[in-house]
């Protein structure tokens, strides 16, 4: 899911793939118009742009109602905490991380992650 089409018409791609993987410096990039690897840019071009989090939620959101894996590869997550806990929030499955923030942003999930349990029991 790296192309702004591919979350717009997620159902219709489930109808053929097992699950989505998606693609986010290539779904911002196209979803915004931008060069992502603008220094100048990138404080509005990145996965925290409102338009790219909604395609980002509708995509994991079908995912979870078909009953199909949805996972994250790509920058967000590691770059951005705040993200890591949207992406949880939202029921993602799986998210790749550079290896110098795995374990920070490993804690940070596994904090959201209780966090979100505390809710559900109440």
């Amino acid at each position: 899911c790296e192309i702004p089409s591919n979350a717009i018409l997620a159902e219709e791609f489930l109808k053929i793939f097992d699950g989505m993987s998606i693609g986010s410096n290539d779904l911002t990039q196209l979803t915004l118009g931008i060069d992502r690897d603008s220094a100048v840019l990138k404080k509005v071009g990145n996965e925290k742009n409102k338009a790219v989090k909604e395609l980002i939620k509708k995509v994991i959101k079908i995912c979870r109602q078909k009953k199909k894996y949805i996972g994250i590869c790509g920058q967000a997550p590691s770059d951005f905490p705040d993200f890591a806990e949207f992406l949880v929030e939202q029921g993602i499955e799986s998210m790749s991380l550079n290896p110098d923030t795995v374990i920070k942003t490993t804690l940070i999930v596994a904090k959201k992650e209780e966090q979100l349990k505390g809710r559900v029991g109440k």
